[in-house]
């Protein structure tokens, strides 16, 4: 109850109040009237007799007055205890509105805590985002050092393994500073040696032409001066000596090619191998009644090299490529090259007879062949001569093949585009 309510409610009570005084009052009025009005009537009921209706109706008034003051009294009580109720109403109200303050102070309080609290858990909640990305790093740091200490602690039992064989060549090297005068001697001796037998070699070789060269002659003439003396049985014998005289030429010729190699010097160039493959595909002679072959050449990336030791090698390469393929319905032979890590390789592939990869360690072996003489024929040199020639140009040769499939061998030499270097 407010303040307002409060004096309102005491304003009626004590109007209630005048207007119960106000009614006694009048009640009292009314009754001396009516006492100073019997009193006459007294006065004269000795002159006259009073009528009966005028004693009831005084009678009656008196009853009402009695009454009305019996009723005033209990308003005053009422009255006196609405009083006390407004009174008490307006200390209740009082201590309400004290509350009430203090009821908005708190909620103020607290709307001003939840303001903090939701500073706070948006700052907590940044700061776990933070710590969840620190512990996510940590956690990554945490691997790279596990790793960095793995690394480390391989290096350190590959240090004390190689401190180990340092030791003992360090051993081996005290016992043999006492030998490296013997050893250098040695390998003088074993150079000379090398050249030596690299200039016997070409001396044999050489001087084994002239007699191979003279069986043959003289067996040709047998067959054309002395045919009809000589049966068919030795004319047979006969064709077999030119041919086996033709074969030991060509192996003594490829003997001297392979014994030169060592000793020629080799002199690069820039080789424009397009225009050489061109010209060793024109000058390789086709076996008459052989299949004419099917070359696939794509453009060929130049290189840089000896041209006359490099154009053997497409010789012997594309030379065996066509001897392989010979009993094949066709003769499929496809050249390219690619450019890889300063170099460009070329590859040379048919679909031949090809060979077993089991063999592969005796393929460019001197005098090493994979198939029989009957099969194909040749010395088996043609190849360690590709790779002697390639080897002396600090290039790669390999091969991959499967039987009765076909073969691609390949050689690297180096670039002459600087950006492939």
């Amino acid at each position: 109850m407010t303040k307002k309510s409060g004096e309102n409610a005491r304003e009626s009570g004590a109007g209630m109040n005048d207007m119960v005084f106000q009614n006694i009052a009048k009640s009292k009025k009314a009754l001396a009237h009516s006492i100073s009005d019997k009193e006459p009537a007294t006065q004269d009921n000795e002159k006259e007799k009073p009528t009966p209706k005028l004693v009831t109706t005084n009678e009656e008034l008196i009853y009402q007055i009695q009454e009305k003051e019996k009723l005033a009294i209990a308003l005053l009580a009422v009255n006196q205890e609405l009083l006390y109720q407004n009174a008490e109403n307006e200390k209740r109200a009082a201590e309400l509105i004290v509350a009430n303050k203090e009821l908005i102070f708190q909620n103020e309080e607290k709307e001003k805590r939840a303001a903090e609290l939701i500073i706070a858990n948006k700052e907590l909640a940044f700061q776990n985002s933070e710590k969840e990305k620190r512990a996510a790093e940590l956690i990554i740091a945490n691997k790279k050092l596990a790793r960095e200490n793995i690394r480390k602690a391989k290096l350190n039992v590959e240090k004390v393994q190689r401190a180990t064989e340092l030791i003992v060549t360090n051993r081996e090297l005290a016992y043999q500073e006492n030998r490296g005068t013997e050893l250098t001697l040695a390998i003088d001796e074993l150079n000379k040696a090398k050249e030596e037998l690299g200039a016997f070699s070409y001396s044999v070789s050489h001087d084994l032409r002239a007699p191979i060269r003279a069986i043959n002659g003289y067996t040709q003439i047998l067959i054309e001066d002395y045919a009809d003396a000589i049966n068919d049985e030795g004319k047979k014998v006969l064709e077999a000596v030119i041919y086996n005289s033709k074969k030991m030429g060509l192996l003594i010729d490829d003997l001297l090619a392979f014994s030169k190699l060592g000793r020629k010097q080799v002199t690069s160039t820039d080789i424009n191998m397009n225009a050489l493959v061109k010209s060793v595909i024109e000058d390789i002679a086709i076996e008459e009644g052989g299949t004419i072959p099917q070359f696939e050449v794509a453009n060929l990336l130049p290189a840089s090299g000896d041209q006359s030791l490099i154009r053997q090698v497409w010789i012997n390469l594309i030379s065996n490529a066509i001897k392989y393929s010979k009993y094949k319905p066709e003769t499929r032979i496809k050249i390219s090259a690619t450019a890889e890590n300063g170099s460009v390789v070329y590859c040379v592939q048919d679909w031949g007879a090809g060979f077993d990869m089991e063999y592969y360690d005796k393929l460019f072996g001197v005098f090493q062949r994979l198939h029989s003489q009957e099969e194909f024929d040749g010395t088996g040199i043609g190849l360690a001569i590709v790779q002697k020639i390639i080897d002396r140009h600090n290039g790669k040769v390999w091969a991959e093949s499967a039987l009765d499939v076909g073969s691609s061998f390949r050689f690297s030499l180096p670039s002459t585009n600087p950006l492939n270097k």
